[in-house]
């Protein structure tokens, strides 16, 4: 089984010196609660919860599944009781609004704990992960009367979320939902319509699951603008606010998936289920949006969880595995052959996961101080440049680190070889389970529209701008120093390109619109490493000055520089293609017809 221990080390690092987080803490209104030794105790704790209890059951999980039981989604062993467990721990509350039975926790401390939820068992970290976003939805856009009998018990864990969004007919266009509200004479509303794809749909972890729903009102307009959101729970609430009688609402089929097997996928049906409004009539996407940002959030960090697992048990089984000798002569002369890891390509696959993990951590950890910031400024300004930035880096987050994420767990196999493919082993359960992470909430490709399409063309370039101005000035600020010129002098040139690149882009679609379709998904990943490469410059800069004072851990420290030098010389340079393919526009894409893409097969 494999084995995973927490990067708290590596956490700290990023916290402290490359983000410095105690001063980002003592700027919140909770500071007096965020103090150093909360957080490491917090830290510590959820890195022994999800060693000793979660981890064990991410294969009993993957090898039995979720099995529908006479409308009952019955979830595999170990899962309930992990999950009572994590209530008493008082997790579900960490970040929850204390008015709500919250502990009022920064959003980003709940991040962290999200990683190491990812990295032990992804399949059951779906389940409370869920939750958090139908509470965010319910916190922004709920009345006081849905927050006091919703929030309170999503919060508490008592009760679960889950996201009804995709229909059979429609995914990402949620303008063709067929999915209907017709108001009853109790003051709420019927909800007729099935949804596919929803994750915790039906499970027997919790007393009750509230599913917020999109649907359209009989007076709707066509498509999007059309939409509302209801609050529909399983079990409708007492007179004591507990659950009572079961709703109109059933899980009619489990998908069977590649991946993920421990998380119930469930097709729901909503046969007149009784559903309450949330915000206003026809406004619902924008409700749910705020739902869906937080869970492409997640689902980066899904992505960041499964690198970190792989590249922990691909170093371990590298260490150990001995294969031939190494290039350069005997490593270990009293042993029939080397270590793998004398290898230069199995370092070069190593190196990949460590820098594509760490670097992603620390995007990861800049996100959530923003999401901190969006949530405590009382400054509008702050707040607005908080969102922005959050804005613009939400697809980066999601799709760049799932997309790097299912490569580095294909690495971790590769390391392994042919061990890699034996299910004993564990590796390929990752690369399983992170294929979806690529699919659910929101494409690569959707989420490369919405960064160039939505976020940075629509604005003009300008909700790009203070973030490159950042970079700029990151580089400005270490213009002369010589130890730092191997990261600076590459940064600044694609920081400028990056602008460059992004106006040439806008000048195209201007004639032509595919030119966005085209240009896209090359132009998210290019700013993705890009901005993965700020963040290994700032780790840089953090390691010399920490080994200019001669720390006991000098060689993390210059584990960090290596490491940063092998993702400036070796993965950064992936950019190049990106740009190329980004100049070279959508002619090739489209000019032939669809009904040619097939002669070289059709009869």
């Amino acid at each position: 089984m494999p084995s995973y221990q927490a990067p708290l080390r590596d956490f700290r690092f990023v916290m402290d010196e490359v983000l410095d987080y105690p001063r980002h803490y003592a700027q919140l209104p909770q500071a007096e609660e965020v103090t150093p030794d909360v957080v490491s105790a917090i830290l510590e704790e959820g890195a022994r919860f999800t060693r000793e209890v979660l981890l064990p059951l991410n294969r009993t999980g993957d090898e039995q599944g979720c099995r529908l039981e006479g409308g009952e989604v019955l979830t595999p062993s170990g899962f309930k009781e992990a999950y009572a467990q994590y209530v008493e721990g008082g997790w579900p509350s960490l970040s929850g609004d204390t008015a709500y039975h919250g502990q009022g926790l920064p959003t980003s401390l709940g991040m962290m704990l999200s990683e190491m939820v990812c990295s032990s068992n992804l399949a059951w970290g779906m389940y409370p992960g869920l939750s958090q976003g139908a509470a965010d939805a319910l916190r922004h856009h709920g009345s006081d009367g849905q927050k006091a009998q919703y929030l309170t018990k999503l919060n508490d864990g008592t009760w679960t979320g889950s996201m009804c969004l995709t229909e059979p007919q429609c995914g990402t266009d949620l303008g063709l939902i067929k999915t209907r509200a017709r108001p009853d004479e109790a003051g709420g509303y019927l909800i007729t319509g099935t949804k596919i794809f929803i994750s915790a749909g039906e499970h027997d972890l919790a007393e009750n699951i509230v599913h917020l729903v999109l649907a359209k009102l009989p007076d709707a307009p066509e498509g999007t603008k059309g939409i509302s959101l209801f609050v529909v729970p399983k079990y409708l609430p007492d007179a004591e606010g507990e659950a009572g009688e079961r709703n109109a609402v059933s899980c009619g089929a489990l998908e069977h998936k590649m991946g993920i097997h421990g998380n119930a996928t469930c097709v729901m049906n909503f046969d007149g289920a009784r559903g309450y409004l949330v915000g206003e009539p026809h406004k619902g996407l924008a409700c749910m949006f705020t739902m869906m940002n937080v869970a492409r959030i997640g689902v980066g960090i899904q992505g960041l969880g499964l690198m970190e697992v792989s590249f922990q048990n691909a170093l371990a089984y590298a260490r150990d595995r001995l294969q031939m000798r190494a290039l350069s002569g005997a490593q270990e002369a009293d042993k029939p052959a080397d270590p793998i890891i004398s290898h230069p390509d199995v370092r070069r696959m190593l190196l990949t996961q460590k820098a594509l993990a760490e670097g992603g951590r620390m995007l990861v950890l800049h996100a959530a101080q923003l999401a901190d910031r969006v949530e405590c400024v009382t400054s509008d300004a702050e707040r607005e440049a908080a969102e922005t930035e959050l804005g613009l880096l939400t697809p980066i987050v999601k799709a760049f680190l799932t997309e790097v994420g299912f490569e580095a767990t294909n690495e971790g196999v590769q390391v392994f070889g042919g061990h890699g493919y034996i299910r004993e082993w564990g590796m390929e359960q990752y690369v399983r389970d992170a294929r979806i992470t690529r699919l659910y909430e929101g494409t690569t490709g959707i989420q490369a529209l919405d960064l160039l399409g939505r976020k940075v063309l629509m604005s003009q370039g300008e909700a790009l701008k203070p973030f490159t101005k950042q970079i700029h000035k990151f580089c400005q600020a270490h213009e002369g120093d010589a130890a730092m010129a191997e990261f600076v002098t590459p940064l600044a040139k694609l920081n400028a390109e990056w602008g460059e690149i992004t106006m040439a882009v806008g000048m195209k679609a201007m004639q032509d619109r595919e030119e966005v379709g085209a240009a896209s998904v090359d132009y998210l990943m290019y700013s993705g490493y890009v901005t993965l490469a700020f963040f290994w410059a700032r780790a840089a800069q953090a390691a010399h000055q920490a080994l200019a004072g001669n720390p006991d851990d000098a060689a993390f420290y210059r584990a960090k520089l290596d490491t940063a030098r092998f993702y400036y010389q070796r993965l950064l340079p992936r950019t190049r293609a990106h740009a190329e393919m980004i100049r070279a526009g959508g002619e090739s894409l489209m000019a032939m017809q669809a009904e040619d893409f097939g002669h070289g097969f059709a009869i």
